[in-house]
């Protein structure tokens, strides 16, 4: 296969840029700020009755496509927040702290049932669809409690569509993500993507000229399955407790460095790999972290990033002091292809 737009090719982009504007002839009327035009219009044409509904994450995907949809439809629109219990330290509240003013918010707590659905399951793909499946049963009974519910808003981006199987053209299912025809057909409701056949890096720059916080715009990716897919084996509330103290851990001396703000991704990996350690003068027996950093234009592919030496060292010296059960710090150094940026 020949991929002239990944990063990795060379001259890959003047080759497209060759086809495109000295062969096919076409010219160059795509921008930012039309498209964002566009987008509203095209949402206030579609979705002129009726209350719209939007599931929010905190992140720059779902944030950005609330934005433009708020600014078709104002009030009408709905965002529904569900805990799944497999966020970050900290998540839950800062989506509460952007999102509760100025919209209409609804929050669920959905933590139990989560959790019990994921209880003993160690395949990467039954965690997702497990996740997938209930999120959209929680986020469709919180929906029946708003009148007039017409129109589903997904901040769906194009990689999720080429990763699911659902791109332009045969494709195979790398991993499958619960906004990707996840919609129950029963639910009867129009969907509204506006961010569909975009990548991050395009939706970060829609996502500040619309004004939003920098602190949204700026972001790291997470996955929808949240912490399930950063935890290899069976998911339950201790291994989460210890993956979200890492990934404090973690965020916190990277972003100390200059090369965070450089990075498309940082964080931890709890394996289900114990291997002997000492802790004082007694033998102890523990569990490992990988620390697994990026650097990427689109999340279609991505380099290992290389680290200070001195953060890697902080990191894994205040990990293995601080977490219990922990006794060994890993770095991986494996670019995409041939590995995915998750672990799972």
């Amino acid at each position: 296969q020949f991929h002239p737009e990944v990063s990795h090719t060379r001259f890959g982009k003047q080759m497209l840029k060759n086809f495109l504007f000295q062969v096919a002839g076409l010219k160059r009327a795509w921008n930012l700020g039309r498209f964002i035009d566009e987008k509203i219009a095209e949402i206030k044409t579609m979705a002129k009755e009726g209350n719209v509904i939007c599931g929010i994450s905190g992140g720059v995907d779902s944030a950005t496509a609330a934005t433009i949809v708020s600014r078709a439809v104002g009030r009408r629109l709905h965002l529904i927040f569900v805990d799944n219990g497999l966020l970050r330290a900290g998540e839950v509240a800062e989506v509460k702290r952007f999102f509760h003013r100025g919209y209409n918010f609804h929050f669920v707590d959905a933590r139990r049932i989560f959790l019990k659905r994921l209880k003993g399951v160690v395949d990467p793909e039954k965690k997702r669809k497990i996740i997938g499946r209930t999120f959209i049963e929680v986020f469709e009974k919180e929906a029946g409690r708003i009148r007039d519910v017409r129109y589903l808003v997904q901040g769906t981006l194009y990689p999720d569509v080429i990763e699911s199987g659902h791109g332009i053209g045969p494709a195979s299912v790398i991993k499958s993500h619960h906004n990707v025809g996840g919609l129950p057909e029963e639910m009867g409701l129009r969907l509204i993507e506006p961010l569909r056949l975009l990548f991050k890096d395009e939706v970060r720059r829609i996502a500040k000229r619309l004004g939003l916080p920098a602190a949204i715009v700026n972001r790291k990716p997470f996955p929808g399955p949240g912490l399930a897919v950063r935890i290899i084996g069976a998911v339950d509330e201790n291994r989460l407790e210890t993956l979200r103290r890492a990934d404090a851990i973690l965020i916190e001396e990277a972003k100390q460095f200059p090369i965070y703000r450089k990075l498309w991704q940082i964080f931890p990996v709890l394996l289900p790999v114990s291997s002997v350690g000492v802790m004082g003068d007694k033998r102890s027996y523990g569990e490992t972290i990988v620390i697994r950093a990026v650097v990427s234009e689109d999340g279609m592919t991505a380099d290992w990033a290389r680290l200070p030496y001195d953060l890697l060292e902080r990191v894994a010296r205040r990990i293995t002091n601080e977490i219990e059960g922990i006794v060994r710090v890993v770095f991986d150094l494996t670019s995409k292809p041939p590995a995915t940026i998750e672990w799972e």
